[in-house]
This record gives C-alpha cells, structure tokens and sequence, in this order.
C-alpha cells in the first residue's frame, strides 16, 4: 500500500477543525481519495473539539469506503502480501468480494508462503514452526445439509490457513439451490493443500472440475470417500489418481458415472491402496474390478464390494491376487455363482484372510463354503446373511476345514437347524457364535450323545430366534461350560426352566448376560443367575421383562459386586426396589435405566441421588410418575451424570 502513493510531510496532527475552510474542498479531498489510497503512520487518534461540517449529499456520495473501487488486479496484489492466515482471515470478514478475492489465491502465491518456502533451510527455527503450522493439516470441519455451501468453504479455505491447516472435510447433503459446487471444492483445493482426507455425500452439483482440482492442488490425499455425486465420472477418479499417489483408502458408492477406466487408473497409479469399497456403481464390472485387485494386490488389505454387475471371474482374481487381503466383504452379488466362490476358496491366494463377511449371495452353497474354509486357512471371522442354499452340511464341512475360525455369525441362513450347530460347535475351537432370526432351528430333544465340549466358547448370541427354547439352551449348557457372555434378546418363548440348566452349566461365571424380551422369566431366575454368578457379573439386561418386581433388584443388592451397567426398563419395578438397591455399599453402578417403570414415582429421588454418586447414565425416560420438577433437581444435583427423561 504505502508503494502506491509518494508521501511526504511532518506526521503532526492538527486540532481543532477541518483542514479546508468549507465543504467544497472537502469534497475534493473526497474525490481524490476515491482515486488512490492516502498513506499515514499509524498515530494515536486526535482529539476532535469541533465537528467537522458535511453537506449531507457531498456525505452519502462519499461515504462508501475508497477502497472498493479499487480493481480486482490490485486487490489481488494487496492480498497476496498479507503476512498470515490472520490477516487474511480478517480481510475476509469485510465482503463477499474479499473472500472471493482470497479464495482465488493459491497457498503457494502468498509472498509469506514464498519467504518461508525460501528462507526454511537458512533460518531460525522460529520459520520452521511457522510453515508446519501452516502445512500439517491438523483440523476437522464438517459441512451438513443446509449448512453446506460454497461460502462456507471458501471460509474454511481462508479460515483454516492460520490455524494448523486443513485436514479432513467431511461434506454430508447440501440444497439444490444453494449447495456446494465446483467453486466451493476448488476453493478448498486452492486454500487448503494439507487436505488428506476428503468425503462427499450426496452433492449431485459437484462434478469432475472441482474433484479435478483436489487432485490438482491436495497431492497429500491419502483417504477418498464418494457417496451420491451423480456428476462425478471417471475423468474426476483419473485425475485423482494421476495427480494422488499417497491414497491409500477408497470409497465409491452410488456414483452412476464411475466405471471401470477410473479404477484402472487407480490400479495403476496409486501403489499404496490399501483400503477399496465399490457399492452400487452399475458401470462397474470385471475388468475395472479385477484390473483394481491385480494392480494394488502388494499392500491392498481391505476389499468390500456390494451390488455390482461382476462375475465369477472378478472372485478368481481376488483369490489368486488378494495375498494381501485380510478383511474381505461381499454383498449382493447377483451374478456370482457357486463356482466363483469355489475358485476363489481354492486358489489358495488369501492365506492373510481374517475376516469374510458374505451376505446375500446365491453363490454361497455347501460345496463352495466348504472350499472357502479349506482355502482361507487363517480365517478367524466368518459371517454369513441370507444365505439361503447354505445348509448343515456345508457348516459342518466348513467348521472342520477352518482351523482357525473363533468367531461364527449365522444370520437368516434358515436352512441351518439345531444338529448343525451342534456340529459346529464339536469340530472347532469357536470362542463367539452369534445366531440372528435363523428360523430352521426348532426346539427338539438331542437325542445323540455329545461327543466332545466346546471349551473355547466364550461368548453366545441367540437374538429372535424363535424356534430355540429350552431344549436347546439346555444342550448348549452341557456343550459350552465356559461361557462368560450371553446373549438371549427376544426369545420370547424360554422359561425359568429352560434357563436354569444353563447358567447351572456355566463354570467360569458370566460377566454379560442380556435377557431382554424374554418375556416369561421371572424373579426365579435372577436369583439363581446373582446367587451363581454375581461374583463376576459386570452387565445385566432386563428389559421387557415384565414379570421382574423389586425381588430381583433385592437379590442384585445383595449378591453382586461388580455390576457396572443395569437395565430394567419395562419391569414391574416401584419405589421399594430403588430404595434397597440404594443401600447395597458393594455396589458401583454407572449405568442405570428404569425406563418405562411407572411403579418409580418422586418418592425415590433421594434413592436415585444416592445411586447418582458413581452413575454416569441414567434413564428415566417414560416413568410417568416422576414429575418434570422432580427430574430438574435430580439434573442439578447429578451434573456428572447424563439423564434422559
């Protein structure tokens, strides 16, 4: 600024009145100032003993500030010698036009940038500390449907530069009006090349041109997440890839025009994938698949493909190539048979596969799991949803080849019954096994001797599934004696009787016992569970039972000493059940839910002031009885805890 203007003169000030003798000379002065910027040392401020005299139409002529006029060519000059993301942050918040005019400069064009850049192997550490200020990339931010838009980011871009950078951004819906564009992104782009994470849901206004310049301006991108952009085609994945090579994470989903020549490109080009999900892309197919895997086999560990128009021979690659592959995902794939997945289990490639999850694919049979199990031999996670060919057989087969599988999910595979996880469970070293509304098992006496006792099993998930009931709660008992969680959430149809072999069976005391919507249990059963295993339980669920009274929580005061989390929500719980567990000294519980008790009236506020002492959740959401004063001062006395009402 002071290079436009020669200036010269004594920096005194003058009191007491106008420099000019009437208006018209002002407005002169005024004229010329419209024309070039005045500089003078910045001084304190005189004192003023007379009004200065306006016409009020010379006034409101001028009044609009000098600089304004100025060109953009200058301004653009100006603001490229702010010294800091302060000072820039600062010019921003004059207009609309300054943060256009800010977010137009890339990092690299600021004079400051170009001293530091210069000065950084000669100078104090003082410069270094400010350029990785500047360049690390240490903050969030998170954009949302209305809030999401083109002047946002671009006062993130400006706002960010100061304050260690931006690193992860994070776009999530935005209006079809007034959401963000190609201008938004390419401002980031510009502002902001620190970025290494970037996510896009649902902006259909964005396109190649703004990804583009990502690409361009943001060479640290390590992690790309795409969901929604119906404008985004593979010109905009290419030029990531070209320009990119740090990614290591890519997510693709609902990107209509993505197909297999942006894949290839990141097959080639970006040699430290190590992370690719692609679901419902229709242009994606074999060769984009399949070039993807065989390129980036060396460091890809983690592949999750749902919905896509791929085939047998996409699965044969990925069990030659995947050697690498240590979590693998496979959804809806219509168009995979039973030899895709037979040639991939026999390939012998992923030897480093821990988890597989497979969930709606015909492909899926006895012959063909069987094949996975002997092929994946370090194999420790395995789920299976809505596998419908997927029989006894094929279970028992694949338990016997897979040495080393500890973890079992079986969820709505109806064609799985009881002798066949009877089977499972005799023939591998399981430690979890979670069965989820799988209708095939029914009820029925085990007549066959059991030949052998899962010891390794530790934790058992059974959530609505009808068809176990006592039977079969009473054959797992004797199977599994060292159970420590279980799980039995909706199984409306156990009994006081059908659970008492069960927890008489358990020899190394259950810690997790979830009992939810069981809707038949009784006090008969909290009591045999606190007297056996209250030593070790920390978490206990009751919610739904509606046959449980104060009698449980009395035995919970009395018999257990490490119950950290307690839930009797939809209980036949009153007033007379908080007081008694209130007085258990041994009793440290954090969370605590009493939802739905209408029997909990105000009178158990001092009861739950004293629980309050160590708990950090307490639910007393639908307890009709407590009044919303009552709540209010539990609120004030319990500030540690969080309380729903």
């Amino acid at each position: 600024m002071p290079a436009l203007v020669n200036y010269s003169g004594d920096d005194d000030f003058y009191s007491g009145g106008s420099f000019y003798t009437n208006s018209t000379d002002l407005g002169r002065l005024c004229s010329i100032s419209s024309q070039v910027d005045v500089y003078c040392p910045p001084r304190k401020r005189a004192r003023i003993t007379a009004p200065f005299l306006f016409g009020e139409t010379d006034f409101e002529q001028n009044k609009q500030p000098s600089i304004d006029v100025l060109p953009d060519e200058c301004l653009f000059e100006i603001f490229k010698r702010l010294p800091g993301g302060r000072e820039r942050s600062s010019c921003a918040c004059v207009s609309k036009q300054w943060l256009m005019l800010l977010t137009s400069i890339r990092r690299g064009e600021f004079e400051s940038s170009k001293v530091v850049k210069e000065s950084s192997d000669s100078v104090s550490d003082d410069v270094e500390m400010i350029s990785s200020d500047e360049d690390d990339g240490y903050l969030t931010r998170c954009l949302e449907g209305k809030k999401a838009t083109d002047m946002r980011l671009a006062a993130v871009a400006v706002g960010t530069s100061g304050h260690g950078g931006l690193g992860k951004l994070s776009i999530r819906g935005s209006s079809s009006s007034r959401g963000v564009t190609n201008f938004g992104l390419s401002a980031i782009a510009r502002g902001c090349p620190s970025l290494k994470a970037l996510s896009l849901w649902n902006v259909p206004r964005v396109g190649d041109d703004g990804l583009s310049e990502i690409a361009k301006e943001c060479h640290l991108l390590e992690k790309l997440d795409l969901c929604q952009c119906p404008s985004v085609s593979n010109k905009g994945l290419i030029a990531i890839a070209e320009n990119c090579p740090n990614l290591t994470s890519l997510s693709i989903e609902s990107c209509s025009k993505i197909g297999n020549e942006g894949l290839q490109a990141i097959g080639k080009l970006c040699p430290n994938l190590q992370s690719i999900s692609i679901k419902d892309c229709p242009l994606v197919g074999d060769h984009g698949v399949s070039s993807l895997l065989s390129s980036a086999s060396s460091v890809l560990s983690k592949v999750k493909l749902h919905g896509l128009n791929i085939t047998d021979f996409t699965l044969a690659v990925i069990g030659h190539y995947g050697k690498s592959v240590t979590s693998l995902m496979l959804s809806g794939l219509q168009h995979v048979s039973e030899k895709g997945f037979w040639v991939m289990g026999n390939a012998q490639g992923l030897q480093k596969l821990v988890s597989l999850m497979i969930t709606s694919c015909r492909g899926v049979t006895d012959v063909s799991l069987e094949a996975l199990g002997k092929g994946c031999t370090n194999l420790k996670q395995m789920c299976l949803r809505r596998c419908c060919f997927v029989s006894d057989e094929g279970l028992v087969g694949f338990a016997k080849s897979a040495g080393s599988l500890e973890c079992l999910q079986l969820e709505e595979c109806n064609r799985a019954t009881q002798s066949g996880i009877v089977g499972v469970l005799s023939n591998c070293g399981l430690k979890s096994l979670t069965l989820v509304k799988c209708m095939g098992i029914k009820d029925m006496s085990f007549v066959a001797p059991l030949s052998s006792t899962c010891n390794s099993l530790k934790s058992l998930s059974v959530r609505n599934c009808p068809g176990f009931g006592s039977s079969s709660l009473a054959m797992v008992g004797k199977l599994c004696p060292q159970l420590q969680h279980v799980d039995l959430s909706g199984l409306y149809g156990i009994t006081d009787a059908g659970l008492m072999p069960l927890l008489e069976s358990c020899e190394a005391g259950l810690v997790k016992v979830n009992l939810s919507g069981c809707l038949n249990l009784t006090d008969e059963v909290v009591l045999a569970l606190t007297r056996l295993h209250g030593g070790t339980l920390e978490l206990l669920n009751l919610d739904g039972c509606r046959r449980i009274t104060d009698a449980s929580l009395a035995a919970v005061a009395d018999n257990c000493y490490f119950l950290s989390d307690l839930d009797v929500s939809k209980c036949a719980i009153t007033d007379s059940g908080v007081a008694v567990l209130s007085h258990a000294e041994q009793l440290n519980l954090q969370v605590l839910s009493f939802s739905g008790c209408s029997g909990v009236s105000n009178k158990s506020m001092p009861f739950l002031k004293k629980l309050g002492k160590t708990l950090v959740g307490l639910n007393l959401q639908n307890c009709n009885s407590i009044s919303s004063r009552t709540v209010e001062l539990l609120v004030e006395s319990l500030w540690r805890c969080d309380i729903l009402f």
